[in-house]
């Protein structure tokens, strides 16, 4: 191995990077032929540098509870993820498929709820989600689209084969990182970065504002578009702006917006300007106190009804959370099924669900060997990681389950494959997910990269930002004949 990976442990898991005999990959070797030729203090400084600049951009994110501060800067890894063309392709593939199927599932639990009737959803699992709306059930979206914008994390199993963990259906976070990661990247290795075949992802605002307009009320030719924050308090508040930059559009918070006539309109310095599309980042239940929490100060009141008349749309619709509660994701392979008469390109992990009485029993039963976790919770909150729980924690959980099934789910441990981090003086192997972006509008469009989350703690399956992750870009070859060549050359 070169220089800085002497130390590097290969075994026990995928990786990333080598094969189990310690030869480099041949999509990373032109990279390793760089960084392997480094000295430690050479990456180090390139990795400072990199941090550096991430503070003084202020790429930030909030960690709820945290006392030692509000923001931290998002830890990043300078060592990219790279896939190859051809795999890039099956991964592209099985989200389009897997989106398709989602927005016509819920395009159906809105309106005819023919999967309910045939019984291949349990119409209980449904009516019972935390974030299914009925008040909107009729209720016709732009162009039949609930999800238009989705971040899919995707793991590897210990022979490198993809799965999908979860869908990020509500509001997606992360796209602002992959787009940073990327131009820390090109700033660190410049010659490096313009050899290689690596897809842009810069088109990523263009692309999203592309999707938004595609919403707009039937007659409006050049749309209003705002990004609506909860405000500055929240965790991806960073991220509301970036994305509001890069679309060249503004961001507002609830007050800045009114509704008169069922339009939607917003403040500005020279009056009333009517807004036609919002990429809200807000919970549905705090979008407007008159239909969902009374008292939430995030809102737009009537903010529900224009959107009912058509005269706003909102990205992504009102009660898209049901297709990413977490025990509905376990029928998301039989949902693909009976829409597409297909098989999933990409597989779910083995989920058992709490609201079947066999799968509690084995979930109560075997809580040491598996991980657990509240379906409507995200950021690596309310989950049990068995093997390592204490058997306190355990006991604590196992009451809870018994108390509500519905609201959990289990899954086996997997072995999640490994990516080289670097340490002090060189390379350890860390586990590492993908949650590559899916935006629906005139057609699906996949995001060639994403941002690859990497669990920062040595032996941690957890890669949540919240939960001490940090991140990494992510290369997708534009061609991995022409990547071939120029490793040869």
């Amino acid at each position: 191995m070169p220089g800085l990976f002497n130390r590097y442990q290969t075994s026990g898991f995928f990786d990333e990077v080598f094969t189990p005999t310690s030869s480099p990959r041949p999509h990373y070797r032109a990279l390793l032929s760089r960084v392997g030729s480094l000295q430690p203090s050479e990456y180090s400084a390139l990795q400072n540098a990199v941090d550096a600049a991430f503070l003084r951009m202020g790429v930030t994110f909030t960690v709820y509870g945290d006392e030692q501060g509000t923001e931290r800067i998002f830890p990043f890894d300078l060592m990219p993820r790279i896939i190859p063309h051809s795999e890039w392709q099956h991964i592209e593939t099985g989200l389009i498929q897997r989106i398709t199927a989602l927005n016509l599932f819920l395009n159906d639990i809105y309106h005819g709820q023919k999967i309910l009737a045939d019984k291949v959803v349990p119409a209980e699992l449904v009516v019972s989600a935390a974030h299914y709306r009925p008040e909107f059930r009729g209720v016709r979206v732009p162009r039949g689209v609930y999800i238009h914008i989705c971040g899919t994390d995707l793991v590897r199993d210990d022979r490198g084969r993809y799965f999908v963990l979860e869908d990020n259906g509500r509001c997606p976070s992360g796209a602002s990182y992959m787009l940073e990661n990327r131009n820390a990247m090109k700033r660190a290795f410049p010659a490096l970065f313009q050899s290689l075949p690596v897809r842009p992802v810069d088109s990523y605002g263009t692309m999203l504002r592309e999707t938004l307009a595609h919403l707009a009320p039937r007659g409006v030719a050049d749309p209003v578009i705002v990004v609506l924050t909860p405000g500055v308090h929240n965790s991806a508040y960073f991220e509301h702006c970036y994305l509001a930059r890069q679309m060249g559009v503004p961001i507002v918070e609830g007050r800045d917006l009114i509704v008169r006539g069922e339009r939607v309109f917003m403040r500005t310095t020279k009056g009333l300007c009517q807004v036609h599309v919002i990429y809200r980042r807000i919970d549905d239940d705090f979008l407007d106190p008159l239909v969902f929490r009374p008292d939430s100060m995030l809102g737009v009141p009537g903010i529900a009804s224009a959107y009912r008349r058509g005269h706003v749309a909102l990205a992504n619709a009102i009660g898209t959370g049901v297709a990413d509660d977490k025990a509905v994701y376990a029928l998301v392979p039989k949902i693909i099924k009976y829409y597409l008469d297909q098989d999933p390109i990409l597989p779910n992990v083995k989920t058992y669900l709490g609201v079947n009485k066999r799968d509690c029993s084995h979930m109560l039963a075997n809580l040491d060997k598996l991980v657990v976790k509240a379906v409507n919770e995200s950021g690596g909150y309310g989950m049990l990681m068995g093997p390592k729980a204490s058997k306190k924690q355990r006991e604590e959980f196992a009451v809870r389950i018994r108390k509500n099934p519905r609201n959990y789910i289990a899954q086996p441990v997997l072995n999640l494959s490994r990516h080289p981090v670097f340490v002090g003086q060189g390379f350890e192997g860390r586990h590492v997910d993908l949650r590559p972006y899916v935006l629906y509008g005139d057609r699906v469009r996949v995001v060639p990269g994403g941002l690859t989350r990497v669990a920062l703690r040595k032996g941690s399956l957890v890669v949540n930002s919240s939960q001490g992750g940090g991140s990494k870009d992510t290369w997708v070859l534009w061609d991995d004949q022409k990547n071939q060549a120029l490793e040869d050359r």
